[in-house]
């Protein structure tokens, strides 16, 4: 898997072709009709949406690098992956023909996003919601591929993963059935009614990828909107794997760490998590999600059974472990490495 960055070469032939032969394989089973009624559809999400996707141009610790990015409000804000503006220099946005300086307002990791400023009056993308995205939901990406003019894709959702080779992605992302390029990476993933629902970051060479839902990358923006930074939250409670379900719960705290949060507001081992804020948890990788969307110094109610009684408690979430800054660079790694795996976690982080 690789990030949607810089400017080497596309999809190999025969992920193409496979591309293709998906879409005629759709195509067959649709009527004229139909399929006519999606192709304008299609169309007119471009037509409206791409004066609001610009081509990014910067340049990191390896050389130039290219990539895509879309303007969230009226006054120059846009997103784009981290892989393009997380940890660049000399960025520029292409506008309307024209190139404009950008600033970094915020970089995120964890989320693998990137926020950046221009100095000018923009269109802006209405914001969709994922969670109404199902298997073989139709979905638009618009990006600017290598070299080339800002250029639509199409596809569907063909997955909602939390982990991928083994690895645990930070949050639940969207796999993309899609035909990105290098260039593309931050490109804006929307619905048929032309709002954002994801964010290209990851491809693999298989002709799909993976997206950030639209929603984790609005909690991190409402962090930098309140904050100035990323506050990822922690209460301190592990969890694990339940032998049975308790009201539809299989998440079990197991213990309880000292002079934490968890500790602090009464939760005890044993405790079978039901819900975190407005996240449902079903199985321990639930967690995951729950997690995800904590902000620290938040309060947050924590709903648990306990001896077949139902407890809610509120805790006020602390700064995550995993949220202290990155020590620097020690040296550039070689150029052939610039599509970098994604770092995943070895397992699910199951403590809240």
């Amino acid at each position: 898997m690789r990030r949607l960055s810089s400017s080497s070469s596309g999809f190999p032939l025969l992920a193409k072709l496979a591309f293709f032969a998906a879409a005629a394989s759709l195509s067959a089973q649709q009527t004229p009709e139909s399929a006519t009624t999606l192709s304008r559809e299609v169309k007119d999400v471009f037509e409206r949406c791409a004066k609001a996707v610009v081509k990014i141009e910067a340049t990191d610790q390896h050389g130039e690098l290219s990539g895509t990015g879309f303007f969230v409000d009226p006054t120059g804000t846009l997103y784009t992956a981290y892989s393009v503006g997380g940890e660049s220099d000399n960025i520029n946005v292409e506008f309307k023909g024209k190139k404009y300086p950008a600033r970094q307002l915020m970089a995120d990791l964890r989320s693998g996003i990137a926020l950046l400023k221009v100095d000018l009056a923009s269109p802006a993308l209405p914001i969709g919601n994922s969670a109404q995205l199902e298997i073989a939901t139709p979905v638009v990406a618009i990006g600017y591929p290598l070299d080339l003019a800002e250029t639509p894709s199409f596809g569907m959702i063909s997955g909602f993963d939390r982990k991928c080779f083994g690895g645990y992605f930070a949050t639940k992302h969207l796999r993309v059935n899609l035909p990105p390029q290098r260039g593309e990476g931050g490109a804006p993933v929307l619905n048929v009614k032309g709002e954002v629902v994801a964010i290209l970051l990851y491809t693999f060479e298989n002709n799909s990828c993976y997206a950030l839902p639209i929603e984790a990358a609005e909690k991190i923006r409402n962090d930098f909107v309140r904050f100035g930074e990323a506050r990822h939250g922690w209460i301190g409670a592990n969890v694990t794997e339940a032998a049975a379900p308790v009201e539809g719960s299989r998440a079990v705290t197991k213990d309880i760490m000292n002079d934490t949060p968890a500790a602090e507001s009464g939760m005890k081992a044993g405790d079978v998590v039901l819900q975190i804020g407005r996240t449902e948890v079903h199985e321990p990788e639930d967690i995951l999600d729950a997690s995800f969307f904590l902000t620290a110094g938040d309060v947050v109610p924590i709903t648990v059974v306990r001896d077949n009684e139902k407890i809610t408690f509120n805790v006020r979430a602390e700064l995550h472990p995993a949220s202290q800054p990155r020590p620097p660079l020690l040296a550039a790694p070689p150029l052939s490495n610039r599509g970098i795996p994604l770092n995943l976690q070895s397992s699910p982080e199951r403590t809240p």
